[in-house]
């Protein structure tokens, strides 16, 4: 089986990469390798390659800028992933494109099922959710979007690693206490993914993240907690919650980002890790690493 996967030097990238079966012939590029944005050079790449599966992980994700650069993110989100399409459909290749909870206002007081109306907030969300659409009008039932939400690892810029990085300076950090999500390891996202491409029979909508439910401030208390018994910090640092107004940015973030995974557990066959387990088995690679 020969896979494509793209964003190779991002977060899931990465782990797509290292998690791969030994069946795959794999072919991972990021932006230096290909520009998504170049539909000639796609459609030549792709056809060069002649891919069994094309697994979109590249994404423009800088939340805030894409306020003030809508044509870069909407180049990346949408136009790149049109044109990730349409060379897919030329060489008849099934393409899984990896998307966010972005895509909803926060406005839910349950989690959001696949079929949700969606209704995205700022230009990111406005951007992912216009690809989705144009990946179904050219693929249908040859592609399959996989939404996640609150994405971290151990490599990239990510929560984790800015919490990590203000907790080491051994100074008091405030955090969001009222927008609640799940966060998301690349690692069981990835792991995700490759039960998905084992999956030729599905496509439509889904959405993965780990089990269980956190505010930011939950996540960072947990970040602290779970780092202190590592050793990787050696001192406890005050955590102050705070009222998401207290803390403007440029982008309206949804204040209930909870996905509803049933579908997805049911259809690859697992029942996912709570967050909290996945971030200490990340923290835990940190640590052997240092």
């Amino acid at each position: 089986m020969k896979v494509l996967i793209t964003g190779a030097l991002g977060q899931l990238g990465y782990y797509l990469g290292i998690s791969a079966p030994k069946d795959v012939v794999m072919t991972a590029v990021d932006i230096d390798d290909l520009d998504l944005t170049d539909s000639s050079g796609v459609s030549a790449f792709v056809k060069k390659l002649d891919p069994d599966i094309i697994i979109n992980a590249a994404a423009y994700t800088a939340v805030d800028k894409a306020e003030d650069e809508k044509e870069a993110a909407f180049a990346v989100n949408s136009d790149g992933a049109y044109n990730l399409a349409v060379a897919a459909k030329d060489v008849s290749a099934r393409m899984i494109h990896v998307s966010t909870d972005y895509v909803f206002d926060g406005t839910n007081c349950s989690p959001y099922r696949c079929d949700a109306p969606t209704k995205p907030l700022g230009v990111y969300g406005c951007s992912k959710l216009e690809g989705e659409k144009r990946i179904q009008s050219v693929l249908a039932d040859s592609s399959l979007i996989l939404r996640t939400a609150w994405l971290y690892s151990d490599r990239g810029n990510n929560f984790l690693k800015t919490m990590f990085r203000l907790m080491a300076s051994g100074d008091s950090i405030s955090v969001v206490a009222d927008q609640v999500g799940t966060p998301t390891s690349a690692i069981t996202l990835a792991d995700a993914v490759w039960r998905f491409v084992r999956k030729p029979e599905l496509s439509g909508v889904y959405h993965f993240t780990d089990n269980g439910i956190a505010s930011w401030y939950d996540f960072a208390v947990a970040i602290m907690e779970e780092s202190l018994s590592l050793g990787l910090l050696s001192t406890e640092i005050e955590i102050k919650p705070i009222a998401a107004v207290d803390y403007p940015t440029p982008a309206k973030r949804p204040f209930y980002s909870v996905l509803d995974k049933s579908k997805t557990f049911a259809d690859i066959e697992i029942q996912g890790v709570h967050w909290r387990t996945a971030l200490r088995e990340v923290l835990a690679d940190i640590e052997m690493e240092t």
